[in-house]
């Protein structure tokens, strides 16, 4: 095999997505270049992980570990590098499965030594069978899918999308893991963004590197149906909304938001517009679309006012921690100077 080995790393929280976790696993299992490793990271519950340490006590190529660190997803993926053997780190969610070349494309694209990370295309299998006539495509975000106004092919970005991306190990050598205070915790609000801010930050640590999407490494991830309805995009985008300030706390507005810009500015007019011009053709779902493009704007617009507020009071601290080297058991604590102040929840 030739190329980086790849180590995928999957977090896990609930045993409510069993057939979900199972199916995530088959899905690296059978990939066309296979994987060096699957780490199942299991955040703080133990039924789970004594149930999943039973599923693959036989396995060799699957290994089932406790989030060493806090409560989170950020968290459970520092775990999850801790212990890779790769020289990559991929990521998957635990209600995705991936297309069979989606390791393959990963390894290309660090066949240049530039890359640091590279994500891929995720799409959404609404729970429904369809998508609802309301949901513009370029809020797809809010459900954790690739969104209309993303680039397409292999292209240069700022940063990628956490659910299917992967790094080279040297990464986290370089910036430090994912920060712990901004991501996802379990069912909790909706927090996101942790992505965002390492990519940032390793583009700091390192001017070099290269940060790609290839949108031919693909996965399809699974939209439960309660985040089918009007309420969850709301609740959503309000925390993306508290995430964005965070990241901007972080990294600065400048950088924090450079992407948020042009996609305010160019790519959600011409959804409005687009949604208006379906409403006036008679189409199904277009004033629903333009309103709801307008909505989220709004409501992710107020998450970072009251997001900034908090900051600028004091806000909860979140740390970026070192990651030790390969095949150790978790996340060391924060270096000194890393804990940085921001809004929460």
């Amino acid at each position: 095999m030739s190329g980086p080995g790849i180590s995928v790393v999957i977090c896990a929280y609930t045993e409510d997505r069993w057939e979900d976790i199972l199916a995530a696993v088959s899905s690296v299992r059978a990939q066309s270049r296979p994987a060096l490793e699957t780490l199942l990271v299991v955040d703080h519950n133990q039924a789970l992980l004594d149930r999943l340490g039973k599923e693959y006590k036989e396995a060799d190529d699957v290994r089932v570990l406790a989030n060493a660190g806090p409560r989170g997803l950020s968290a459970g993926r520092n775990t999850g590098i801790a212990a890779a053997r790769g020289e990559v780190v991929a990521f998957l969610d635990d209600d995705a499965v991936a297309e069979r070349g989606w390791l393959l494309h990963f390894a290309e694209a660090y066949a240049d030594p530039r890359v640091m990370a590279v994500g891929g295309r995720t799409e959404p299998v609404w729970a429904s069978g369809r998508r609802p006539d309301w949901f513009p495509e370029e809020f797809d975000w809010v459900v954790g899918c690739t969104y209309r106004g993303l680039p397409r092919g292999r292209v240069r970005v700022r940063n990628v999308l956490g659910g299917n991306a992967s790094f080279r190990r040297s990464a986290f050598d370089a910036a430090g893991g994912f920060a712990t205070g901004i991501g996802r915790d379990g069912d909790k609000r909706p927090l996101g963004c942790e992505e965002t801010e390492l990519c940032i930050r390793l583009s700091r640590a390192r001017p070099d590197a290269v940060l790609l999407i290839d949108d031919r490494a693909v996965i399809h991830h699974r939209v439960p149906g309660a985040r089918e309805h009007f309420r969850y995009f709301r609740t959503r985008t309000y925390a993306e909304g508290l995430s964005k300030a965070l990241v901007a706390r972080s990294v600065g507005a400048d950088k924090g938001l450079e992407s948020e810009r042009r996609y305010a500015t160019r790519v959600l007019p011409a959804g409005v517009a687009r949604g208006l011009r379906d409403a006036l053709l008679a189409r199904p779902g277009g004033a629903g679309r333009a309103g709801a493009i307008v909505a989220g704007v709004l409501t992710a617009a107020g998450g970072y006012v009251v997001g900034s507020v908090r900051a600028r009071r004091g806000g909860t601290t979140f740390s970026v921690p070192e990651v030790p080297a390969a095949g150790a058991t978790g996340p060391r604590a924060p270096a000194e100077g890393a804990a940085l102040e921001g809004a929460g929840p």
